[in-house]
């Protein structure tokens, strides 16, 4: 009876009762570190049958560290990294400061950057010592026609142990390849077998 009352006299309030309900899910979801785009995003919410996640800081503990660093061509591996961590002085990316805080604790000499450029999804393009060095993903290397088949089935090795291989070209040509990896937190385990048994 309340309800036929309030349709005939306030059809507006059943128009509120959808968005009201998604604000207070949504404000819950804010209070529980959980955040909804909206109302779409929970409409569709049952039909996920996949989670992706980024793994830096979500599934590990977002302190990545150097584990292995490569050189080819007759290079030095300590000139090698002090070329790397000097480019990547200039990046923001979570590796990137990996890569500068390994080299500054491993007493590595820090070069003046002539030019740097951030490639978005790439890596990135520096000029030192008037070395042009590309330092990035398998798809930074192709973009750029760099040759990778020396390095590749180690590349592979090093991403199938779970870590993160980075590759490095000198003059457009590939030079090595420096890994890094990132401690999985202690209760990711458990949140990736929670969310499978759902």
């Amino acid at each position: 009876v309340f309800i036929s009352v309030l349709v005939i006299a306030c059809p507006c309030a059943l128009g509120l009762a959808t968005p009201t309900a998604i604000m207070v899910g949504t404000g819950k979801g804010a209070e529980n570190g959980i955040l909804i785009k909206g109302g779409e995003a929970l409409e569709i919410l049952h039909k996920v049958d996949t989670v992706i996640f980024d793994k830096t800081g979500t599934i590990t503990e977002g302190k990545p560290t150097v584990t292995d660093i490569i050189s080819i061509n007759n290079i030095d591996e300590k000139d090698l990294l002090s070329l790397v961590v000097s480019a990547e002085k200039n990046s923001e990316h979570p590796l990137g400061e990996a890569i500068v805080k390994y080299g500054e604790e491993s007493n590595i000499e820090i070069k003046k950057t002539e030019k740097f450029k951030a490639i978005t999804g790439y890596g990135i393009e520096a000029i030192i010592d008037d070395k042009v060095l590309l330092i990035g993903n398998k798809k930074l290397m192709n973009d750029k026609n760099i040759d990778i088949a020396k390095l590749e089935s180690k590349y592979n090795k090093l991403a199938s142990l779970g870590k993160t291989p980075i590759y490095i070209a000198i003059n457009n040509t590939l030079s090595g390849i420096i890994a890094v990896s990132d401690k999985v937190k202690q209760n990711s385990k458990k949140a990736i077998e929670m969310l499978q048994e759902m």
